[in-house]
């Protein structure tokens, strides 16, 4: 990339500008914008301009699509793919959602789900260490009749 283009407030997709005011961009190029609306006048007036442009609303198809998070896979699905039940094309969907896309929305939750996951078998850990040692003292313990 050029020094003129690295500089140029069209580096950036009014798709990207309208996903970073919606704060539904992926942190590394939210960051990118970031820097650059402080160094760049025309791309803070662009951003203004589209966001004018929300509120009035004039929306595309784009932002309607994001903004309802229709390509987005639901918590059940998320859920499915956290404990590897899902058909491999599905799979492959979700990893290229929260990889590739990079919603932050999606990536949300399956951090959650993962924690849950964790709490759960840490849980169950407990639960089965317990069970072991009552039953490897069971036979140590007196009966009082």
């Amino acid at each position: 990339m050029s020094a003129e283009f690295a500089s140029s407030p069209d580096r950036f997709t009014d798709a990207e500008l309208v996903a970073f005011l919606d704060e539904q961009l992926e942190p590394s190029r939210s960051s990118a914008i970031e820097q650059a609306v402080r160094e760049d006048e025309e791309l803070r007036q662009r951003l203004i301009q589209l966001r004018g442009q929300d509120v009035a609303g004039l929306h595309t198809i784009g932002a309607i699509w994001r903004r309802q998070q229709l390509s987005c896979p639901d918590r059940a699905v998320l859920q499915a793919y956290v404990a590897n039940q899902l058909e491999p094309e599905m799979a492959d969907y979700v990893l290229f959602h929260l990889t590739e896309i990079g919603c932050r929305v999606c990536r949300a939750n399956f951090d959650d789900l993962n924690q849950q996951l964790a709490r759960g078998r840490s849980t169950e850990e407990a639960a089965s260490r317990r069970r072991r040692m009552f039953q490897t003292s069971a036979g140590h313990l007196r009966r009082h009749d």
